[in-house]
């Protein structure tokens, strides 16, 4: 993962659809557009768990523990200002928040492509959550990225 002093999840998720779209775009034309697509998604999907499952390796402590640490230390801090949340509940055993603005989907809506930001972006929202292991149950049913008006993220905590 790049230095996160330096640049944010926004900037390097438009650096990655730099490099990645051209390459879509050439094996669609070879392809066609549905196994095109299938084959890039299925190789980021694998690359995105990875990555997130050896950040949280890297984190000390239970399941849970590193869970936080990726969320505490890595992820909100390159997310800043690119999302607007609505906090529910978050009381220790829940958390429960809307997204109700994404400047990733509003990204990924303006080059016609929110397939590949949802396998970029909300796709990993499950990879970090397995790292909690079984003590972090994660459910979300839409995303902005889909065309709902917000994304729904429901945490259950053990």
């Amino acid at each position: 993962m790049p230095d996160t002093a330096r640049i944010s999840l926004l900037d390097e998720v438009k650096l990655q659809a730099e490099v990645i779209l051209p390459v879509l775009r050439a094996l669609r034309a070879e392809l066609g557009r549905s196994r095109a697509d299938a084959i890039v998604g299925d190789a980021l999907r694998q690359w995105a768990r990875a990555l997130y499952h050896r950040i949280g390796e890297s984190k000390p402590g239970m399941p849970r523990e590193k869970w936080d640490a990726v969320w505490a230390e890595d992820m909100r801090p390159r997310i800043g200002a690119a999302v607007d949340r609505e906090m529910l509940r978050d009381d220790g055993t829940v958390r429960e928040y809307n997204v109700t603005r994404c400047q990733y989907a509003e990204f990924f809506k303006s080059l016609g492509e929110p397939e590949l930001g949802g396998i970029l972006l909300c796709d990993s929202d499950f990879h970090i959550a397995e790292i909690g292991g079984a003590n972090v149950e994660f459910r979300r049913t839409q995303t902005i990225m889909q065309g709902a008006p917000y994304c729904d993220f429901r945490y259950r905590f053990k």
